[in-house]
């Protein structure tokens, strides 16, 4: 079951997600202190990663030279991010802290579900299975053109990273499509401008849901 968005006592369970190059990881630390500064207890976890068994499945799933199935990478993600719910967030939920996430489920949706093909909806059933029906208090889609975002990526691209254009559309056309059936669950952001700005959008988004 999807988690309803609450005022008051939390925790709270946040993601940020989008396309590779729009900023999350620098937003994700930005909010994290933050809320720190607010007298709040966070945790922070990438996915896939954060746990022993994560960050191997992130290096396969990254870094791998073979062929490998749509469908074998997208159970990939789901065995990360099952051992990531058990290990890091309800336990930390359980301690009353605070969460924030680079990446869940709906990342998965994108990528592999728009972007690769596979059955959305059946992911959805498949996804929330996996994940123990957990699923983010709030999810923030930092959202840029394509061309844009791609340009900001350093480095030698990753397995990921290297898909065409076209891939890439689709994934962004499924954040945005997935952000108009959620009832506000999944929020749009425009990831234009210096992270700073960013951020302060990011503050509002929250502070407006959680009255924080």
């Amino acid at each position: 079951m999807i988690r309803e968005m609450s005022s008051g006592k939390f925790p709270l369970l946040i993601c940020l997600d989008g396309l590779d190059g729009t900023g999350k990881s620098t937003q994700c630390e930005l909010l994290v202190n933050w809320m720190k500064g607010l007298g709040r207890k966070v945790v922070f976890s990438r996915d896939p990663g954060s746990t022993e068994l994560g960050n191997q499945v992130r290096q396969l799933l990254l870094g791998h030279k073979g062929m490998m199935s749509r469908e074998c990478e997208m159970s990939l993600f789901f065995a990360a991010r099952a051992q990531m719910i058990e290990e890091i967030i309800r336990p930390a939920l359980a301690r009353g802290e605070d969460v924030v996430l680079d990446r869940f489920l709906l990342s998965t949706i994108a990528y592999q579900g728009y972007g690769a093909g596979l059955d959305v909806d059946r992911m959805w059933q498949a996804g929330k299975f996996a994940a123990g029906d957990l699923f983010p208090n709030m999810v923030l889609v930092l959202d840029l053109p394509v061309e844009a975002a791609l340009a900001r990526l350093k480095g030698r691209p990753d397995r990921m990273e290297s898909r065409g254009l076209e891939y890439f559309r689709l994934v962004r056309q499924g954040f945005l499509q997935e952000a108009e059936k959620s009832h506000g669950l999944i929020r749009v952001i425009s990831a234009e401008g210096p992270p700073l700005e960013v951020h302060g959008r990011v503050q509002r988004e929250i502070g407006r849901a959680f009255g924080i």
